[in-house]
């Protein structure tokens, strides 16, 4: 029995990680202005991200199975807790303050929304049925409101997603899934009227950045020619002047791909979505070897969520999707997203090596 067997990591999906890591320390230190002190506070992250990823590795799937429950209401408790006494930042009361660090719980239903919906349909047969679905689009329903009230519409855009995703895995029929289309598509002018109003200039500059260029439209303009101005080979390593010359904004953080885009250029950017498609597919892989419908079902939802992860932070900087506020995966500075993040692949892995050994 080698290490990786040893300490139940998948090694391929592993270095890729480890590379991608690397990859984002780079482009953060070019980013931040070269802030050294960022930097050891994001290393010292991602070290605790793999430290997470390790330890989870070493959990038994069907002991992930009789948690699932538990971490969902554990999740929802918390985000209850937020809006009664969480801490305000920037208008969003997104956070728990514990004195030393500050949390995010909103995170933790990255993880129980899949584990939890998993556990549910693997309660029964599949494709579920009718009755099914709608319990599970009510389950989901709770945490998803919650998180859009703080407001993080990001948030919540992106566990609806999982949720769709384990919907859809469970062998949803084409019917029921454009029943719910339509049910959202009847529920938009509801939505509409319940969004805050910079969150509506946000949809609206999505058609038309030019059309304020100095409010709403400014983050996007910026992106998108420091997109362009990469060229084919871009302009090298701490050569982006987007973001040393501060015309970017949040460069370091949900805007950072495009500063990866103007000093890796076009060349740079087909190898780090080559390097993303690769953890997805052994993401998927792993989901098709699965030897239980639960793992099964959690697998494809953690790889799909992390699809919409790095699709919707690229969409956002390239200018085809509104401005959400989601990180781009291992590569932008963050805390608790990194951790979940790492948390989830650490499933994976525990998914993947658990089966070998059972197949023995």
């Amino acid at each position: 029995m080698n290490i990786w067997q040893r300490w139940h990591l998948d090694r391929p999906l592993f270095l890729a990680l480890l590379l991608l890591s690397v990859v984002g320390m780079f482009v953060l230190y070019s980013a931040s202005g070269e802030n050294s002190m960022l930097m050891v506070r994001h290393v010292v992250r991602l070290m605790l991200g793999f430290v997470v990823l390790v330890s989870i590795a070493q959990v038994r799937p069907e002991t992930l199975r009789r948690w699932s429950p538990h971490i969902f209401a554990f999740g929802l408790m918390l985000l209850v807790a937020v809006l009664a006494v969480g801490s305000v930042r920037l208008g969003a009361r997104r956070w728990l303050n514990f004195g030393l660090f500050r949390f995010q719980p909103a995170e933790i239903m990255k993880l129980g929304m899949p584990m939890m919906l998993a556990w549910f349909f693997a309660r029964g047969s599949l494709p579920p049925r009718t009755r099914y679905v709608a319990l599970g689009g009510l389950i989901s329903l709770v945490p998803i409101l919650l998180i859009a009230k703080q407001p993080d519409l990001g948030t919540a855009a992106l566990i609806l997603g999982s949720v769709l995703t384990i919907l859809f895995l469970a062998g949803m029929s084409w019917r029921s899934i454009l029943m719910v289309l339509l049910l959202a598509g009847l529920a938009t002018p509801l939505l509409w009227a319940h969004m805050h109003q910079y969150q509506k200039q946000r949809i609206r500059t999505l058609l038309d950045p030019s059309s304020d260029p100095l409010g709403a439209g400014y983050h996007t303009i910026q992106s998108m020619i420091a997109v362009g101005s990469g060229g084919f080979f871009g302009k090298g390593w701490l050569k982006s002047s987007q973001a040393h010359l501060n015309f970017l904004p949040e460069s370091s953080t949900d805007f950072i791909f495009a500063v990866f885009a103007e000093e890796f250029g076009f060349l740079g950017i087909l190898m780090l979505l080559g390097l993303y498609l690769f953890v997805l597919g052994r993401g998927l892989l792993i989901a098709f070897y699965a030897q239980d419908t639960y793992t099964r079902l959690l697998a494809g939802g953690l790889a799909l969520t992390f699809f919409m992860y790095f699709f919707v932070n690229i969409g956002m900087v390239s200018g085809i999707l509104p401005v959400v506020g989601v990180p781009l995966p291992l590569i932008s500075y963050g805390g608790t997203a990194t951790v979940t993040l790492m948390a989830a692949f650490g499933m994976l892995m525990s998914i993947h090596t658990h089966r070998k050994i059972i197949a023995d």
